[in-house]
């Protein structure tokens, strides 16, 4: 009777734990399809982003409100982007990926602020390019570089020069891109510096959620990526 009833015991806690893990899916499942909702709206996304939420079990975390880590990744973003010598426009950001660390959040999964986040930005060619002065083209230039190409018309001529141009954040909210050297610069009084005039520029990325900072960017063939960093970041507000 006794080996009975350990039996017993040994299947009530399984079934009890397969219940408690099956809670903890469902609740879990809900939680990021509500999290993710509120992402899309506040962030004005075109398509629903996806929210994975970390660690086991997660009701343990909601009854805290404290979430360990949760990652979303959004297609489609669209970011504010200027330059001072330009008004205002749209920059795409083809994926967006933002790992959130320690998240507070209410009880309807409304609001949702990290202390810290880490994440990576990528920016194709083709977006960087239509956020580029007119007639300017922007490819890879392969070892982590940028190619850049634009042409300008000097006494009735027009020329035309491609160059490599290194890519780096600065203050923290733009990416830049500098021309090392102009070919054939010299042939020409003034050439070099009417070149790098159309081919140096500078976006402003601006509409990224607040708080976050551009940490870093690399030049990769599929597009430039841009690191990410922050602190007391939601990605559920406006």
């Amino acid at each position: 009777m006794r080996g009975r009833g350990i039996r017993i015991l040994v299947v009530v806690v399984v079934v009890l734990g397969g219940l408690f893990v099956a809670a903890d899916r469902i609740a879990v499942s809900y939680a990021q399809s509500k999290i993710a909702d509120r992402i899309q709206s506040a962030r004005g996304l075109s398509s629903k982003p996806d929210v994975s939420i970390k660690g086991f079990p997660f009701l343990t975390q909601v009854a805290g409100r404290d979430l360990n880590e949760v990652t979303a990744t959004a297609t489609d973003f669209q970011a504010a982007q200027g330059t001072s010598a330009s008004g205002d426009g749209r920059l795409r950001i083809d994926k967006l990926t933002v790992d959130l660390h320690d998240v507070r959040i209410d009880s309807s999964f409304s609001s949702a602020v990290a202390d810290t986040a880490t994440g990576t930005a990528l920016i194709s060619y083709a977006d960087l390019q239509q956020g580029a002065p007119d007639g300017v083209t922007v490819s890879y230039g392969g070892d982590g570089q940028v190619k850049v190409s634009g042409s300008i018309t000097l006494l009735g001529q027009t020329i035309r020069r491609s160059v490599v141009s290194s890519v780096q954040v600065t203050g923290g909210n733009t990416v830049q891109l500098h021309a090392k050297t102009i070919p054939d610069a010299g042939t020409i009084p003034g050439l070099g510096q009417l070149v790098r005039d159309r081919i140096d520029f500078a976006r402003t990325l601006s509409g990224l959620p607040a708080g976050i900072t551009l940490s870093g960017v690399q030049a990769t063939q599929d597009g430039v990526v841009v690191s990410l960093t922050g602190q007391h970041v939601s990605l559920t507000s406006s």
